[in-house]
């Protein structure tokens, strides 16, 4: 099944293409940075004099079609519109709150891949965090090698709103739009910094700990930003005092909380296939016959009914630890009944 796509709709994350051909170079000469057109001036510049930061943003790109499509496989919108990157669905181009959400995901993801690049000493142009500011505890002590978050929030926002700022890249509202679910996605990094800590002592006693700031895996992140995705604010454009702003259509008394997700279109369904609003429909999609949530066979199907199905699985069992050092298991097959949506 086929659905209209758009090159050039899409221009702030036209950089997601990289996953197609962005391996297949060494990145270390300034016309590569030519790979992928569509990037903007400001972004070719920032390639060419960081060429080493590339590695880490085709990675980003990767790890944001990978992370959006295991965050959604259980709603009908299950992040195909990014899948065939830099073409995109148009539902994209429209602002929606999928858009919203993609946005947000891909500036987190290029930050926290930078961020934690320098901590792996793959980046010349950066390296571990600095100690934090505040105190350490009585039981541990600030070392280790910190994810450098500062740096890498520095360049990839640098990399990720400059589409933004081109007026080439759709209207003020949906320019407006796109910068505040970035700053969203970046914030959700700040947000999510752990501590993280190593014990030393004789026989593993943890008399001492060295301890320090890293971020949460970025699983983490889609599920928080898939949280502001379902509580998103439908918002306006309209002018506030002597500026235009983005002002929520429904309550606009209040300000944009700089916390939320907004979005300027109302999304499709996602039941039907139709090529204008960018949907693939859910037929044949997997659903969940016993559940009540998003995946539920009567939600993921719209009410047309499933198919049912049986499927043959074969997986080790009876697994036998032997001395030293191989396991063996034996095979075991079972039958499982899987749904589709009609």
């Amino acid at each position: 099944m086929t659905v209209l796509t758009c090159t050039y709709c899409c221009e702030g994350i036209h950089w997601l293409g990289l996953t197609v051909n962005g391996s297949s170079v060494g990145w270390n000469q300034t016309h590569h940075c030519k790979l992928l057109d569509g990037l903007v001036p400001d972004q070719l510049q920032l390639c060419r004099r960081n060429m080493e930061l590339m590695h880490s943003i085709v990675h980003a790109a990767k790890l944001t079609k990978v992370t959006c499509q295991n965050a959604f496989t259980d709603m009908r919108w299950n992040c195909s519109s990014i899948q065939n990157a830099p073409h995109f669905t148009p539902d994209l181009a429209k602002g929606t709150r999928e858009s919203a959400f993609v946005f947000s995901l891909a500036a987190a993801v290029v930050s926290h891949s930078i961020a934690r690049a320098c901590a792996s000493g793959e980046l010349p142009s950066c390296s571990c965090a600095p100690a934090p500011a505040e105190q350490a505890g009585p039981d541990f002590r600030w070392g280790g090698c910190g994810d450098n978050l500062r740096y890498g929030l520095q360049m990839g926002s640098a990399f990720s709103d400059a589409p933004m700022k081109n007026s080439r890249s759709g209207s003020q509202a949906f320019r407006l739009m796109h910068l505040h679910n970035n700053a969203v996605g970046r914030q959700s990094l700040v947000d999510a910094m752990q501590t993280k800590c190593k014990c030393h002592g004789v026989s593993g006693s943890c008399s001492v700990k060295t301890c320090w700031k890293g971020l949460h895996d970025i699983n983490h992140i889609a599920t928080d930003l898939k949280s502001k995705y379902l509580a998103a604010t439908k918002v306006i454009h309209r002018h506030v005092g002597t500026r235009r702003q983005l002002v929520p259509r429904e309550l606009d008394v209040r300000p944009v909380r700089e916390s939320e997700l907004v979005y300027l279109v109302s999304s499709p369904d996602y039941c039907t296939h139709n090529e204008k609003h960018g949907s693939f429909g859910t037929q044949d999609r997997q659903c969940n016959k016993t559940s009540n949530g998003s995946d539920s066979c009567n939600l993921m199907c719209c009410g047309r009914g499933y198919n049912a199905y049986a499927e043959r699985i074969v997986e080790r069992c009876q697994c036998k630890y032997h001395w030293c050092c191989y396991v063996t298991c034996k095979k075991c097959e079972r039958t499982v009944e899987r749904y589709v949506c009609k």
